[in-house]
């Protein structure tokens, strides 16, 4: 893995209230985080919201998308088959494949996090009539493309002391290009100074965050989301004295990190990069 940040691209803050998308559909609110817009390589990450009753209608990508629940619960619906998904419940639909996705709740909206495979998705609406198949709260069959993490199932792992992590879409749940997963910070806990050799978004969905990136620094809550290039220094610190919690996308098939020394991150030791300097809130 590269040691050097490649690219003269800061980091940046994408405030989670930052203006819906002017083609947002009638009760549909859809954001933009990470992306070509702020420099992002070959993924991107935002949110939707759903009002009671609103859906988005069938619709295909060039590429992978991962959808993320984190409010309220989701119908979600592929070539006709019909999942709920609850909070933190994750689905891959692969490239080209039709899916829609809906808010069946009558007084209640739903957010979805939503991640990527390129820096600047298409969606193209299709015209396609599918028969219902309700899986419910079921997974998919062998032969069927998409893939379904449930939360309450998950599997977890402790990446540093207090900070509890699990995958939720990765190459070997069939995503291409994108990978990411839910991390819950106790009060006080961080990671360590690391590195990626690939992009990376970090979306809180829970608490409060300091975000550390060559010395500078971010506080983050309420689905702000940092966009941190390949090759840049950073960790993620729960000042706090409640729960953190985030959504984090990787521009890569599997997760992986190199740890380095922690001075690169307060600021007290001067990684190899090409430029130095910082991109503010938008």
């Amino acid at each position: 893995m590269s040691m050097k940040a490649k690219s003269r691209i800061l980091e940046q803050v994408i405030a989670g209230n930052c203006n819906a998308q002017a083609e947002s559909p009638t009760g549909v609110s859809l954001r933009s985080f990470a992306s070509a817009d702020c420099g992002a390589n070959g993924f991107s990450t935002g949110a939707a919201t759903l009002l009671p009753g609103a859906e988005l209608a069938y619709h295909v990508h060039p590429c992978s998308e991962a959808i993320t629940v984190l409010e309220g619960i989701a119908t979600v619906l592929v070539e006709g088959r019909s999942y709920q998904l609850s909070a933190l419940d994750s689905i891959h639909v692969p490239a080209q494949v039709p899916h829609s996705v809906r808010n069946a709740e009558a007084s209640q909206k739903m957010i979805a996090h939503c991640a990527f495979g390129a820096s600047k998705p298409p969606r193209n609406f299709v015209q396609q009539n599918f028969p219902e198949e309700d899986r419910g709260s079921g997974q998919p069959e062998a032969s069927d493309p998409e893939a379904i993490r449930r939360f309450a199932t998950r599997e977890v792992y402790e990446l540093s002391p207090g900070a509890l992590f699990c995958d939720l879409f990765a190459g070997r749940f069939g995503s291409k290009g994108i990978c990411g997963g839910y991390g819950r910070f106790a009060a006080g806990a961080s990671l360590p100074c690391h590195v990626h050799d690939y992009d990376e978004s970090i979306t809180i969905v829970e608490g409060s965050a300091l975000c550390f990136v060559e010395g500078r620094q971010y506080a983050l809550s309420g689905l702000d989301t940092a966009f941190v290039p390949q090759g840049r220094p950073h960790r993620f610190f729960n000042g706090s004295e409640a729960p953190m919690a985030m959504v984090w996308v990787y521009a890569g098939d599997e997760p992986g990190r190199t740890l380095i020394d922690a001075g690169y991150c307060a600021g007290s030791l001067v990684w190899p990069s090409e430029m130095s300097g910082a991109a503010g809130l938008e």
